[in-house]
């Protein structure tokens, strides 16, 4: 996994000066999601390490695939990932220029996993705390999970902070072992 982010890095971060110079965040996130949605399908993934294809037929083929939905840069981009074998890393350029954008506009995205669906006033008052806390824009998005029993779980980048009981009775568990 590492070494993914580490192959994929400078060319999000090439594709996320690109997006900052022509004022095209948005469009460069769209065009990133479609083609990391493509390139991660099972079938597409064969296409694009087919060793029989040519860099130029692997970066039309994901350029056809996707349609329309990408402008020039983008099938610029594909064509440049094609010339140096790197098409199978667009899911992770995705996400690491998503996080360099959310850096630039200071905000972040938060998975609550809970053990019963969160109402929109707790979801309104659990995003306002972690705005607090963390001091950025909190964009939230959340999961249920029963076998928690009971509380959350909130993921936001590195943070995890673990509320559920299960976690509180592992804890537990750990502490009278030792």
């Amino acid at each position: 996994m590492a070494e993914l982010t580490t192959l994929a890095r400078p060319y999000a971060k090439a594709v996320f000066a690109e997006a900052q110079e022509k004022s095209a965040l948005d469009a460069w996130s769209s065009d990133l999601a479609t083609l990391a949605a493509f390139a991660a399908d099972a079938d597409m993934a064969k296409v694009l390490v087919h060793p029989s294809l040519t860099a130029q037929q692997q970066a039309q083929a994901l350029i056809d695939v996707c349609g329309d939905k990408l402008n020039d840069a983008a099938k610029n981009l594909v064509a440049v990932l094609a010339e140096n074998k790197r098409l199978p890393l667009l899911p992770e350029i995705a996400a690491l220029y998503e996080e360099f954008k959310a850096q630039l506009q200071n905000t972040v995205d938060v998975v609550v996993t809970s053990a019963f669906e969160l109402s929109s006033e707790q979801a309104e008052k659990l995003a306002q705390a972690l705005k607090a806390k963390l001091q950025c824009d909190v964009r939230m998005t959340s999961e249920v999970d029963e076998s928690l029993i009971g509380g959350a779980i909130i993921r936001a980048g590195d943070l995890v902070i673990d509320g559920s009981v299960t976690g509180k009775l592992s804890k537990l568990a750990e502490a009278m072992k030792s």
